[in-house]
């Protein structure tokens, strides 16, 4: 079984943001909201969902260099793993870098930008197309004679690295300490779309590389975060596309071939002179207000509750999807493809069509579970029993917020 340090760190990972909401309801100081915590897990449960299909891809490059190419075949030891891991870091930077400088690279990253907050969920905020375009940075590695368990092993190190860097709740380190890596404070910066703050502090651990480079910028006033265009958006499949979107209708309405090519491989946001062109980025109004669609106190508390019931779910999938036969991995791929979709509808409509859609995912939870016969009946018979719960609370919420033009907010995490 083949696990990503992603999932393996899934505990730790919510137990450091539970960890953080509890600092926050004692020093009420708030920066989780519910609808975009859960829009960024959802953006990362669908970054893994499309590992487990393209592990093969992603890896298989990489493989297939160092086993045919290899100038050498260094040794798997110690000192070995260490430059691969600084050469990994360097690596990264260039990638991440090449991400905000090119537009169709920036349809990748831009997903993990597009939190107007920042939390600890918003390390888990991930794309499922960036990798098509950051494999090739990492080759050199290959050439070089890394071994693929060094170029995996330095890559989850450094993923992990940079979870604990996503809160605003740790101000300055040490100065050696921020002289040398990459902290809270440097990654705040790199998350902020004012305009001092864009396309700054690249690093994935040493900050040193965009000292050398000439992309640092220290912390001064506090970053308003997201992009520059905003998603204005819970869906996360949209999320993994909405620029592309843009993108390639811009290049449609391109007059000529190379005005095509500036639009996909010049920075986010340039278009030539006769569709509105600019060099400089777009900014968002100081009258702007973080996107925020309000939904009823019941009914959040609803979605709340179908999430931890679907988190279980999911780390059921990413556990156990090697021993599913290719037609249980597939329909459980599209439930979870659909719960995520699920919350992102129900945060933000009131469509009579989403009832029949949720109806018929809460349905599908325990004969999922019963023809996959993983768990005992009295399970499947208790999950089912969840289910008719839900399926009344649900349309007795769902009526009342078609009843309901004003909801109030949420205030539990908001």
């Amino acid at each position: 079984m083949d696990l990503s340090p992603v999932i393996i760190a899934i505990p730790m990972y919510f137990m450091l943001m539970a960890v953080e909401l509890v600092y926050e309801s004692i020093t009420n100081r708030k920066t989780y909201r519910l609808n975009d915590a859960i829009t960024n897990i959802s953006t990362g449960v669908l970054q893994q969902l499309s590992g487990t299909f393209l592990y093969v891809v992603k890896v298989g490059l990489y493989v297939l260099m160092y086993e045919y190419a290899a100038i050498i075949e260094l040794e798997q030891t110690w000192p070995v793993f260490i430059a691969a891991f600084i050469i990994w870091d360097l690596c990264y930077y260039w990638e991440h870098r090449l991400a905000h400088e090119i537009s169709l690279f920036w349809g990748g990253h831009s997903v993990h930008h597009q939190s107007e907050d920042y939390n600890l969920s918003v390390a888990l905020r991930q794309s499922s197309t960036a990798f098509i375009w950051g494999i090739p940075v990492y080759l050199p590695m290959a050439l070089m004679g890394f071994h693929p368990n060094h170029f995996l092993l330095a890559g989850g190190i450094n993923l992990l690295y940079q979870f604990w860097i996503h809160t605003e709740h740790i101000g300055k380190m040490p100065r050696w300490f921020e002289v040398i890596m990459n902290t809270p404070s440097h990654h705040r910066v790199h998350h902020g779309r004012d305009p001092k703050y864009l396309d700054k502090n690249y690093a994935g651990v040493f900050i040193i590389w965009d000292r050398l480079f000439g992309t640092f910028q220290q912390e001064e006033e506090r970053p308003n975060y997201g992009t520059t265009k905003p998603l204005n958006s819970w869906n996360p499949v949209y999320a993994n596309f909405a620029h592309y979107i843009t993108l390639f209708s811009q290049v449609r309405k391109a007059k000529t071939l190379k005005d095509g090519f500036r639009i996909l491989f010049k920075p986010p946001g340039w278009l030539p002179d006769y569709l509105g062109g600019s060099d400089e980025p777009g900014l968002v109004s100081e009258r702007y207000q973080k996107y925020n669609r309000r939904t009823t106190l019941q009914m959040n508390l609803y979605i709340f509750i179908q999430f931890l019931l679907a988190l279980g779910l999911y780390a059921l999938y990413f556990f156990k999807n090697g021993d599913f036969d290719p037609t249980t991995k597939a329909v459980y791929a599209v439930w979870i493809v659909l719960t995520t979709l699920m919350f992102g509808f129900l945060f933000e409509s009131k469509n009579r069509w989403l009832a029949g859609l949720e109806l018929l995912r809460l349905l599908s939870i325990p004969l999922g579970l019963y023809f996959m016969q993983t768990f005992p009946m009295p399970v499947v018979i208790g999950v089912g029993v969840f289910s008719i719960a839900s399926i009344w609370a649900f349309i007795f919420l769902f009526r009342k917020a078609l009843r309901s033009p004003e909801p109030s907010e949420l205030s539990v995490v908001s």
